[in-house]
């Protein structure tokens, strides 16, 4: 039985004995992984129902789209934020090595029909492919710093196609702007908050810095509730029956299907833009994205 259907068996077992409270609809990916992850989920009542290890010899293009350009071809130009990067699918800026996905930002010309950029990188995307609802989400990740530089693991909602963005609804697991590289940011965006998001700032103690080691960022879902952590720390909850009600109504849009997206983006109107102390490359590396579910209880 390949990969795919034993996935989707294991989650139509899970929402069959959860009354489908809680769902993750995915396809293609490399399946529940083994090892210290599942221990530590059975451990803490957490059963690993999908995973993306990046342990081929190259990136699953069943799992991962690839972003292309500066946004332009879709209508944002510098994807919304003024962005100075060009997105590929060239191997020298997303690959795997040493079972980790690499993104690496390069100091490089491209030119395209709508102009000229000095910067690649790359942003991948499972839209169509991969889909979460709920559940206890972990990314291990090293983060790249410098003035400009903008890492980001985030979710994006699936009906943006019908909705448009924010209606669709975001949520961003990790941010960080490469100047202040001992804090990460957790977010979410929808109809009413829309730019600036509803967010909180985690900053790792003694001086340290994301860049220097990894991190486990991550979510924990369920209807009307969002905390976000890193390394088993939550920094931030937030809750829909905590809003005012006329605000929860239009704005909680967070119980639906969302997508993946890891992208490593160079310059934008929030980061800044790179100087003369920003090196290049630039490198974000992601040992594993992992999706939890509670066990059914017996």
């Amino acid at each position: 039985m390949g990969r795919t259907w034993r996935l989707l068996l294991t989650l139509l077992a899970i929402a069959l004995a959860s009354g489908g409270a809680d769902s993750v609809l995915a396809a293609g990916g490399s399946g529940a992984a083994e090892g210290e992850g599942k221990e530590r989920a059975e451990m803490s009542g957490w059963q690993l129902v999908w995973s993306e290890e990046f342990d081929g010899p190259e990136i699953d293009r069943s799992v991962w789209n690839f972003d292309i350009g500066n946004g332009h071809a879709a209508g944002i130009p510098g994807w919304g934020n003024a962005e100075l990067q060009y997105y590929t699918d060239d191997p020298t800026n997303a690959y795997i090595q040493d079972g980790k996905l690499v993104i690496k930002a390069e100091k490089e010309q491209r030119t395209d029909r709508f102009g000229t950029y000095y910067y690649t990188s790359a942003r991948l995307n499972t839209r169509g492919k991969v889909t979460v609802r709920y559940g206890r989400i972990e990314v291990r990740a090293r983060l790249p710093e410098g003035r400009g530089i903008w890492p980001a693991i985030w979710l994006l909602g699936a009906d943006i196609g019908e909705k448009g963005w924010p209606a669709c609804g975001e949520i961003d697991i990790m941010e960080l702007v490469g100047h202040k590289p001992d804090t990460i940011h957790g977010t979410v965006h929808g109809p009413l908050s829309g730019g600036p998001g509803i967010s909180a700032s985690y900053t790792l103690p003694g001086g340290r810095k994301f860049s220097e080691e990894f991190h486990v960022f991550g979510i924990e879902w369920s209807e009307g509730v969002i905390r976000f952590f890193v390394d088993e720390t939550v920094y931030q909850e937030l809750r829909r029956d905590r809003m005012p009600a006329s605000y929860a109504e239009r704005e909680w849009v967070y119980d639906h299907d969302y997508f993946f997206i890891v992208n490593l983006a160079v310059g934008g109107r929030w980061p800044g833009y790179p100087d003369e102390t920003t090196t290049f490359p630039q490198v974000m590396e992601i040992d594993y994205i992992r999706v939890y579910q509670k066990q059914p209880e017996n």
